[in-house]
């Protein structure tokens, strides 16, 4: 039984980690902490998808699900960088809506980069990122305001 729940527990994390290298809050968010953002002035399907009670409910039941495995696996401080950026962009998609950004996350240091749509939004970021367990830093100094288009 231990060697199969190893297997699976081992499966799952190398599934996480090959599935992929950054976390985007939108699908049109830099591919990378050092790319551009395709549109930055076009939110307004982002914005739409933010909106929906169905998603704001899937990225809070991803933060709680990883929280809980992370405190049924062992320390709770101990996450990997994978989690911690999954968990990072899940809460930034929540609560700044019309976001664009890209999380990388490496022993506890997150990046950031992309755009948002205000000031507000900008000053955000770094308080949101720090309420992640097992966040230590956040850098934001690639994050750039950009106000939209009216539509």
């Amino acid at each position: 039984m231990k060697k199969l729940t190893s297997l699976m527990i081992g499966s799952l994390v190398l599934l996480g980690a090959a599935g992929c290298d950054v976390a985007r809050t939108s699908a049109d968010a830099p591919t990378s902490i050092d790319g551009e953002v395709k549109n930055p002035r076009m939110i307004e399907e982002t914005k739409q998808d933010a909106d929906k009670n169905i998603r704001q409910a899937q990225l809070n039941s991803d933060i709680r699900a990883r929280e809980e495995r992370n405190n049924w696996s062992g320390d709770r401080q101990e996450r990997s960088d994978s989690d911690l950026e999954s968990e990072v962009r899940a809460k930034l998609e929540a609560n700044i809506q019309g976001s664009k950004l890209t999380v990388q996350a490496e022993d506890g240091a997150v990046i950031i980069a992309g755009t948002v749509p205000t000031q507000r939004a900008y000053e955000t970021i770094e308080p949101l990122s720090k309420e992640i367990l097992g966040v230590d830093s956040v850098d934001i100094s690639r994050v750039e305001v950009v106000e939209p288009i009216e539509s």
